[in-house]
């Protein structure tokens, strides 16, 4: 398993930039997101999450959301996914 990224706490427009710096640096191996720290994961943020695991996806890689907690899988949830559906790469 590749060592997991470590989210921000508050995923929302201002993070969004660092977000997909940071997920475009990652072009190899497992893409392991680790959601502990997640506290807001806003729409724009999720968008540039949903392109991330696309690209792996397509590429072969596998993606991981882990540690998503209940207040996470709820603003997923109200935005019409899922941790798994997220980590398939499907909007």
């Amino acid at each position: 398993m590749s060592a997991p990224i470590q989210l921000a706490p508050r995923l929302d427009l201002p993070a969004a930039s660092a977000l997909a710096t940071t997920l475009k640096e990652q072009s190899d191996g497992e893409l392991v997101l680790d959601m502990s720290d997640v506290k807001h994961l806003g729409a724009l943020c999720l968008q540039v999450i949903l392109s991330a695991a696309t690209s792996a996806v397509e590429a072969g890689r596998s993606v991981s959301l882990i540690n998503v907690s209940d207040r996470v899988i709820d603003q997923l949830r109200v935005m019409g996914m899922t941790p798994e559906a997220v980590a398939r790469g499907r909007t």
